[in-house]
Protein backbone atom coordinates (compact mmCIF):
# COMPACT_ATOMS: atom_id res chain seq x y z
CA UNK A 1 0.00 0.00 0.00
CA UNK A 2 2.81 2.38 1.05
CA UNK A 3 4.60 1.78 -1.83
CA UNK A 4 1.32 2.26 -4.24
CA UNK A 5 0.89 5.49 -2.53
CA UNK A 6 4.30 6.53 -2.75
CA UNK A 7 4.06 5.46 -6.84
CA UNK A 8 1.01 7.90 -6.79
CA UNK A 9 2.34 10.77 -5.07
CA UNK A 10 6.25 10.51 -5.86
CA UNK A 11 6.67 11.70 -9.58
CA UNK A 12 7.29 14.49 -11.67
CA UNK A 13 3.76 15.92 -12.63
CA UNK A 14 2.54 15.76 -9.07
CA UNK A 15 5.68 17.30 -7.83
CA UNK A 16 5.84 20.01 -9.80
CA UNK A 17 2.33 20.87 -8.75
CA UNK A 18 2.92 20.22 -4.75
CA UNK A 19 6.54 21.73 -4.65
CA UNK A 20 5.64 25.78 -4.40
CA UNK A 21 2.70 25.36 -1.83
CA UNK A 22 4.84 23.06 0.20
CA UNK A 23 7.82 25.36 0.49
CA UNK A 24 5.46 28.00 1.56
CA UNK A 25 3.79 25.71 4.12
CA UNK A 26 7.24 25.31 5.41
CA UNK A 27 7.88 28.90 5.90
CA UNK A 28 4.53 29.12 7.81
CA UNK A 29 5.06 26.40 9.93
CA UNK A 30 8.25 27.89 10.74
CA UNK A 31 6.74 31.53 11.51
CA UNK A 32 3.70 30.01 13.54
CA UNK A 33 6.19 27.57 15.30
CA UNK A 34 8.13 30.39 16.90
CA UNK A 35 4.74 32.44 17.47
CA UNK A 36 3.66 29.50 19.77
CA UNK A 37 6.60 28.87 20.89
CA UNK A 38 6.42 32.79 22.52
CA UNK A 39 3.21 32.33 24.30
CA UNK A 40 3.97 28.52 25.77
CA UNK A 41 7.19 30.74 27.05
CA UNK A 42 5.32 33.66 28.35
CA UNK A 43 6.04 36.17 25.78
CA UNK A 44 9.80 35.43 25.45
CA UNK A 45 11.29 33.52 22.72
CA UNK A 46 12.65 30.45 23.72
CA UNK A 47 15.75 31.69 20.82
CA UNK A 48 17.12 33.93 23.94
CA UNK A 49 17.61 30.96 25.94
CA UNK A 50 18.95 28.60 23.08
CA UNK A 51 20.91 31.17 20.74
CA UNK A 52 22.24 32.66 24.11
CA UNK A 53 23.40 35.26 21.43
CA UNK A 54 22.83 37.83 24.52
CA UNK A 55 25.86 36.29 26.23
CA UNK A 56 27.99 36.87 23.27
CA UNK A 57 27.43 40.08 23.48
CA UNK A 58 28.20 40.61 26.82
CA UNK A 59 31.17 38.75 26.77
CA UNK A 60 32.68 41.03 24.13
CA UNK A 61 32.56 44.34 25.80
CA UNK A 62 34.83 45.52 28.67
CA UNK A 63 33.85 46.77 32.07
CA UNK A 64 33.26 50.64 32.07
CA UNK A 65 32.35 50.78 28.13
CA UNK A 66 29.88 53.38 26.89
CA UNK A 67 27.92 51.45 24.52
CA UNK A 68 25.80 52.10 21.76
CA UNK A 69 23.26 48.91 20.85
CA UNK A 70 21.18 50.39 17.76
CA UNK A 71 18.10 48.61 17.54
CA UNK A 72 17.42 47.81 20.39
CA UNK A 73 13.95 46.01 19.95
CA UNK A 74 12.46 45.94 23.84
CA UNK A 75 15.96 46.83 25.87
CA UNK A 76 16.66 42.66 26.91
CA UNK A 77 20.26 43.15 25.23
CA UNK A 78 20.52 46.73 26.69
CA UNK A 79 20.02 45.48 30.08
CA UNK A 80 22.57 43.21 30.24
CA UNK A 81 24.84 45.47 28.87
CA UNK A 82 24.57 48.19 31.43
CA UNK A 83 25.30 45.75 33.98
CA UNK A 84 28.89 45.27 32.72
CA UNK A 85 28.85 48.94 30.93
CA UNK A 86 28.78 52.35 32.29
CA UNK A 87 26.43 53.59 30.33
CA UNK A 88 24.00 52.57 27.43
CA UNK A 89 22.51 53.92 25.14
CA UNK A 90 19.65 52.30 23.49
CA UNK A 91 17.70 53.34 20.21
CA UNK A 92 14.88 52.01 18.22
CA UNK A 93 12.36 52.94 16.08
CA UNK A 94 9.45 50.98 16.85
CA UNK A 95 7.44 52.78 20.20
CA UNK A 96 5.38 49.88 20.87
CA UNK A 97 9.02 47.93 21.72
CA UNK A 98 10.66 51.02 22.92
CA UNK A 99 7.76 51.42 25.76
CA UNK A 100 8.47 47.69 26.57
CA UNK A 101 12.29 48.62 27.32
CA UNK A 102 11.57 51.76 29.51
CA UNK A 103 8.95 49.74 31.53
CA UNK A 104 10.42 46.34 32.16
CA UNK A 105 14.08 46.97 31.22
CA UNK A 106 14.98 50.28 32.49
CA UNK A 107 17.90 51.31 34.29
CA UNK A 108 19.91 54.70 35.41
CA UNK A 109 22.96 53.90 33.33
CA UNK A 110 20.62 53.26 29.85
CA UNK A 111 18.91 55.95 28.13
CA UNK A 112 16.17 54.62 25.70
CA UNK A 113 15.85 56.80 22.55
CA UNK A 114 12.96 56.85 19.75
CA UNK A 115 14.45 57.11 16.84
CA UNK A 116 14.87 55.71 13.39
CA UNK A 117 19.21 54.81 13.54
CA UNK A 118 19.46 55.41 10.10
CA UNK A 119 18.87 59.61 10.27
CA UNK A 120 19.19 60.23 13.79
CA UNK A 121 22.01 62.48 14.75
CA UNK A 122 25.03 61.11 17.06
CA UNK A 123 26.78 63.95 17.58
CA UNK A 124 24.92 64.45 21.35
CA UNK A 125 25.85 61.06 22.71
CA UNK A 126 28.70 60.57 25.32
CA UNK A 127 32.30 59.22 23.97
CA UNK A 128 31.36 55.60 22.43
CA UNK A 129 33.72 53.08 22.86
CA UNK A 130 31.44 49.96 21.26
CA UNK A 131 28.42 49.94 18.60
CA UNK A 132 26.04 47.07 18.86
CA UNK A 133 24.21 45.73 16.15
CA UNK A 134 21.95 42.42 17.02
CA UNK A 135 20.32 41.40 13.75
CA UNK A 136 19.79 44.89 12.83
CA UNK A 137 22.21 45.87 9.43
CA UNK A 138 20.15 43.15 7.47
CA UNK A 139 16.94 45.54 7.70
CA UNK A 140 18.51 48.51 6.29
CA UNK A 141 18.40 49.26 2.60
CA UNK A 142 22.10 51.21 2.18
CA UNK A 143 23.72 49.40 5.00
CA UNK A 144 27.46 50.39 3.76
CA UNK A 145 26.61 54.25 3.70
CA UNK A 146 25.05 53.91 7.01
CA UNK A 147 27.94 52.37 9.02
CA UNK A 148 30.29 55.16 7.29
CA UNK A 149 28.17 57.83 8.65
CA UNK A 150 27.87 56.18 12.34
CA UNK A 151 31.36 56.13 12.19
CA UNK A 152 31.75 59.49 11.62
CA UNK A 153 29.27 60.64 13.41
CA UNK A 154 29.71 59.38 16.56
CA UNK A 155 32.65 60.94 19.17
CA UNK A 156 34.90 57.95 19.77
CA UNK A 157 36.53 57.56 23.83
CA UNK A 158 39.36 56.23 21.79
CA UNK A 159 40.22 56.67 17.90
CA UNK A 160 42.49 53.88 17.89
CA UNK A 161 40.03 51.27 19.28
CA UNK A 162 36.72 51.69 17.72
CA UNK A 163 34.91 48.33 18.32
CA UNK A 164 31.86 47.49 16.04
CA UNK A 165 30.24 43.77 17.37
CA UNK A 166 27.56 42.34 14.77
CA UNK A 167 25.01 39.83 14.37
CA UNK A 168 23.49 38.61 10.66
CA UNK A 169 21.86 36.08 9.41
CA UNK A 170 23.59 34.09 6.51
CA UNK A 171 21.50 32.89 3.16
CA UNK A 172 23.18 29.57 3.24
CA UNK A 173 21.99 28.15 6.79
CA UNK A 174 20.55 25.41 4.92
CA UNK A 175 20.14 24.10 1.61
CA UNK A 176 15.75 24.77 1.38
CA UNK A 177 16.53 28.40 1.70
CA UNK A 178 18.72 28.61 -1.12
CA UNK A 179 15.87 26.24 -2.75
CA UNK A 180 13.02 28.83 -2.01
CA UNK A 181 15.08 31.13 -3.62
CA UNK A 182 15.21 29.23 -6.81
CA UNK A 183 11.93 28.61 -7.24
CA UNK A 184 11.25 32.37 -6.54
CA UNK A 185 9.73 31.95 -3.36
CA UNK A 186 10.16 34.15 -0.27
CA UNK A 187 12.94 32.62 1.51
CA UNK A 188 13.90 35.62 4.18
CA UNK A 189 13.49 34.53 8.20
CA UNK A 190 11.66 38.22 8.11
CA UNK A 191 9.80 39.78 5.82
CA UNK A 192 11.49 43.18 6.47
CA UNK A 193 15.03 42.02 5.68
CA UNK A 194 17.06 43.70 2.69
CA UNK A 195 19.71 41.18 2.84
CA UNK A 196 20.58 37.74 4.03
CA UNK A 197 24.26 37.41 3.36
CA UNK A 198 26.94 35.27 2.71
CA UNK A 199 29.94 35.48 4.29
CA UNK A 200 31.93 37.04 1.68
CA UNK A 201 28.76 39.58 0.78
CA UNK A 202 29.31 39.99 4.79
CA UNK A 203 32.99 40.75 4.47
CA UNK A 204 32.62 42.79 1.42
CA UNK A 205 30.50 45.58 2.87
CA UNK A 206 32.69 45.75 5.75
CA UNK A 207 35.17 46.18 3.44
CA UNK A 208 33.35 48.93 1.87
CA UNK A 209 33.07 50.23 5.33
CA UNK A 210 36.37 50.29 6.24
CA UNK A 211 35.84 47.94 9.10
CA UNK A 212 37.79 44.87 9.82
CA UNK A 213 36.89 41.61 10.74
CA UNK A 214 38.92 40.50 13.71
CA UNK A 215 36.95 37.76 14.71
CA UNK A 216 34.19 35.43 13.19
CA UNK A 217 31.88 32.61 14.02
CA UNK A 218 29.15 31.28 12.56
CA UNK A 219 26.72 29.39 14.73
CA UNK A 220 22.68 28.84 14.62
CA UNK A 221 22.86 30.10 10.87
CA UNK A 222 24.07 33.42 11.96
CA UNK A 223 27.56 34.75 11.49
CA UNK A 224 28.77 36.74 14.53
CA UNK A 225 31.69 39.59 14.12
CA UNK A 226 33.98 41.42 16.62
CA UNK A 227 35.05 44.35 14.48
CA UNK A 228 37.41 47.22 14.57
CA UNK A 229 37.44 50.27 12.57
CA UNK A 230 40.23 50.63 10.44
CA UNK A 231 42.59 53.56 11.21
CA UNK A 232 42.91 56.17 8.74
Amino acid sequence: MKRFLKGIVLNKPVASLLIKPVLFLHSCCYKWAGRFAIVLNDGVHPKHRILRYKEWFVDNVSEGWTILDVGCNTGMLSLMLAEKASFVYGIEANEKHLAVAKTKYARDNIEYICADATDHDYSSCRPINCVILSNVLEHFEHRVDFLKKIICQIKWADENDKCILLRVPIIDREWIVLYKKEQGLDYRLDSTHCIEYTLEQFKEELKQANIEIKQVDIRFGEIYAVCRVKSD
